[in-house]
């Protein structure tokens, strides 16, 4: 649900207040928010956050890695509670604007099961539930070429979430069932139905061990573009073709892995994750990094490498070779090869200055292959290793 700038806060505080305001000791409001500044050494191509509109380029800007979020969660009784949250940032126009992330009444069952309504996060990655929340990740975002594959951050539905421990493990699992959708930079509605997740995670000491997989059926019925396309062909007789590329009811899927161990100083993180899908407008995909980090005091330096590749074909078989239906066979190679391939290697360090507050400095060199990668709105002329800068500071209350 897409509201005007600050609109979904203001909503939701003065809803919360206004039936709660008997009894504001069950209210708890806490918050979050990075203040950025990112560049990079080209002006050939902008580097975004996925889903982003614009991005930045030699000059640095705020917009690419600042937000700000409001949580605000209302205890009924013992067993039942409120909870929303609101998020500003940039995301499919180039202004800052205001989301409804979270919505959702929770519910008790006992002490190991939990159930809740409305609109809950979606545990994608390792990081879902707090990949907004600068403070409470080592790195100043997460790796792009991981976090380009899905990019859905909630669903409307239901979730369970379960919690039990054998030994000294704990295990969380959480399924998750419900419909969504996502506007694209690119002017078109991707539609999710018949959405169901899981993730289970186990924690034993320092170490985490993850296993998600969300699967779902997607439509794109709005994009000039592919109908043009999916329509030309089937005019002329590419039927097989047209049918490669549709998104119609399509059967999509993503499956990932994680690790996690902070032991004295030592910090590692890593994720693999794969995308597929019956069409090959939606690619299917590898992405996997490693971080690892050392922590000397309040300073943790972290060094990170990432990847994506494309499994899929990058052309579209049976189109048109030859003759003015080109145009045709252009336009679907390009839906079949617009998957980011890259690799990229970044330098950064943490620094906890306050009990609520770390200074983030990244250095990223990101190598785009056959195509912009990650980076987007990119010139002709547009190739070769990226060098991205950013300074930030999180912060919590």
């Amino acid at each position: 649900m897409k509201l005007k700038p600050f609109m979904a806060l203001l909503v939701m505080s003065a809803a919360v207040s206004g039936a709660w305001a008997d009894d504001s000791s069950n209210i708890t409001i806490s918050g979050f928010g990075t203040a950025a500044l990112t560049r990079t050494n080209t002006s050939d191509a902008e580097f975004a956050r996925p889903n982003q509109l614009a991005g930045v380029t030699t000059d640095a800007k705020t917009g690419v890695d600042s937000n700000f979020g409001i949580q605000v969660t209302a205890k009924a009784n013992d067993w039942l509670s409120f909870t929303g949250q609101g998020l500003v940032r940039k995301n499919v126009t180039d202004n800052f604007g205001a989301e409804l992330a979270w919505a959702f009444a929770k519910a008790k069952v006992n002490d190991n099961l939990s159930l809740r309504l409305g609109r809950v996060g979606l545990p994608v990655y390792m990081i879902s539930d707090y990949r907004n929340v600068g403070y409470a990740n080592t790195m100043l975002r997460p790796p792009v070429e991981m976090y380009t594959q899905v990019i859905l951050e909630s669903v409307d539905g239901i979730d369970g979430i379960y919690q039990t421990a054998v030994g000294e493990t704990n295990i969380t699992a959480q399924l998750s069932y419900g419909v969504t959708d996502s506007d694209s930079r690119s002017s078109y509605t991707a539609k999710f139905k018949k959405l169901s997740s899981l993730n289970v995670v186990l924690e034993n000491g320092p170490l985490t061990l993850r296993f998600g997989r969300v699967d779902t059926n997607v439509t794109v019925d709005n994009s000039a573009n592919l109908n043009l396309l999916v329509g030309g062909l089937r005019k002329y007789g590419y039927n097989a073709a047209a049918d490669s590329i549709a998104v119609q009811d399509t059967k999509a899927s993503f499956t990932s892995v994680g690790l996690g161990l902070d032991y004295k100083n030592i910090v590692i993180q890593a994720e693999y994750g794969k995308r597929k899908s019956a069409t090959l407008a939606i690619p299917d995909t590898s992405s996997w990094y490693t971080m690892f980090g050392y922590r000397m005091g309040a300073f943790l330096p972290y060094v990170v490498h990432a990847s994506a590749k494309q499994d899929s074909p990058r052309t579209v078989a049976g189109t048109p070779t030859a003759g003015p239906l080109l145009a045709y066979t252009y336009g679907a190679n390009a839906l079949a090869s617009a998957s980011p391939i890259q690799t990229s290697n970044s330098l950064g360090v943490r620094w906890d200055f306050h009990k609520s507050a770390a200074l983030k400095l990244q250095f990223d060199r990101m190598s785009p292959e056959n195509g912009p990668g990650t980076f987007i709105n990119a010139k002709p002329n547009f190739a070769g290793s990226v060098n991205v800068f950013a300074a930030a500071v999180d912060f919590v209350f």
